[in-house]
C-alpha cells in the first residue's frame, strides 16, 4: 500500500481511539467494583473526578484487617502523545504499594481522565514547547489527585487526616501543587523525579521550556507546608539529577521544604524507577524516612 494512504488509515485509526475515549459514558457508581485479589487485597474501584460522568478507574491495595489506615495516593506519570496515553495499561506501581502496605498504609493509584480506560478528554495538557503552561497543567493533575484523596477519606477503613501524596513525574508534578495543603490533610509528599516536559520532542536530556518549569517550581513552593522528599535516579534521562537539583531548588526557593537525594542508576532508564521492585529496593532509606518524618496521624474515625 502506498506510504500516503498509510499515513492516512493512522490518523484515522488515531482519531478514532480518541473519539471512543471521549465519548460520553452514563453515570457509574463510585467505589469497588469486584472482589479483592492479590497481592495485598488488589481491588479494582472507580473514584471521581472533574468529568461529573465518567469515573477513574483505580486500583486499591490494602493491608489485612479492617483498619482504619492511613491513605497513600500514587499519581502515575503522563505523556503528551494522546495515542500513548490512550494505549497506556493501567498504572499498578505494585512494588511501591506493597511496600507502603508492608507499612501499614492502604494504597490507591487512580487512573487520571486522558489516559487509557478511564478515557475522557485529558485536562492537564500543558500545550506547545515554547509556550507550555506548566503551571496549568500542575493544577489540573492536582485537582484529580485531590479528588481522588477525599473520596477515599470518607471511607470507613481509611483514617482521616495525614495521607502521603506519592507522586511519579507528571503526577509528582501535580503532588507538587498540593503542598500547599492544610498538613491536618497531607502529612508528607514524595516525588519521583517530578516534571513536565521532559524528553522533547522524544530526544533524551532536552526539557521543552526549561527555565519556564524552574519559574514555576518556585511558585509551586510559594505556601508549601506539606514537607517533600524529591527522588531522582543517577540515569534519569527526563529529567536529570542535575536539572532536578535545580528544579527542588527553585522549589526550596519559593518556601517549599525538601529534602532531595540522588538515587543509584536503575535498569536502562532510571525515570521509571518508581515502577520497578529493584528501584524500590534502592529509594527504601528515603522512603522509610519520609514515612518516620511524616506527621503523625491523631484524628480517628468518626
Amino acid at each position: 500500500m502506498p506510504l500516503r494512504p498509510l499515513f492516512l488509515v493512522g490518523l484515522a485509526s488515531l482519531a478514532l481511539v480518541v473519539l471512543v475515549n471521549q465519548t460520553a459514558l452514563p453515570p457509574q457508581p463510585y467505589g469497588a467494583q469486584g472482589a479483592e485479589g492479590e497481592p495485598n487485597r488488589a481491588q479494582q474501584w472507580l473514584v471521581p473526578t472533574p468529568a461529573g460522568d465518567r469515573g477513574a478507574h483505580a486500583l486499591l491495595f490494602r493491608p489485612p484487617g479492617e483498619g482504619p489506615f492511613r491513605l497513600a495516593v500514587i499519581a502515575h506519570a503522563s505523556s503528551q502523545n494522546a495515542l500513548r496515553r490512550t494505549q497506556m495499561t493501567a498504572p499498578e506501581y505494585r512494588a511501591l504499594a506493597g511496600f507502603l502496605v508492608a507499612r501499614g498504609l492502604a494504597v490507591l493509584v487512580p487512573e487520571r481522565l486522558g489516559h487509557g480506560a478511564t478515557g475522557g478528554a485529558y485536562l492537564e495538557d500543558q500545550g506547545g514547547c515554547e509556550d507550555a503552561d506548566y503551571a496549568r497543567a500542575a493544577r489540573a493533575t492536582a485537582e484529580q489527585i485531590k479528588l481522588a484523596l477525599a473520596f477515599m477519606s470518607r471511607q470507613p477503613f481509611i483514617r482521616t487526616g495525614g495521607a502521603i501524596i506519592i507522586g511519579h513525574s507528571a503526577g509528582g508534578w501535580g503532588a507538587l501543587a498540593l503542598a500547599g495543603e492544610d498538613q491536618r490533610m497531607l502529612s508528607a509528599i514524595i516525588a519521583f523525579a517530578p516534571g513536565r516536559g521532559g524528553h522533547a520532542n522524544d530526544v533524551e536530556n532536552r526539557v521543552c521550556a526549561p527555565e519556564r518549569l524552574i519559574e514555576v517550581a518556585t511558585s509551586l513552593g510559594k505556601g508549601a507546608r506539606v514537607p517533600v522528599t524529591w527522588l531522582v535516579a543517577e540515569n534519569d534521562t527526563y529529567f536529570s539529577p542535575a536539572f532536578s537539583q535545580r528544579l527542588a531548588g527553585a522549589f526550596r526557593g519559593g518556601g517549599g521544604k525538601v529534602a532531595f537525594s540522588v538515587l543509584p542508576a536503575t535498569g536502562r532508564e532510571g525515570h521509571w524507577l518508581a515502577e520497578s521492585e529493584n528501584g524500590i529496593n534502592s529509594a527504601s532509606t528515603e522512603l522509610e524516612r519520609a514515612l518516620t518524618l511524616a506527621r503523625p496521624v491523631t484524628s480517628k474515625k468518626r
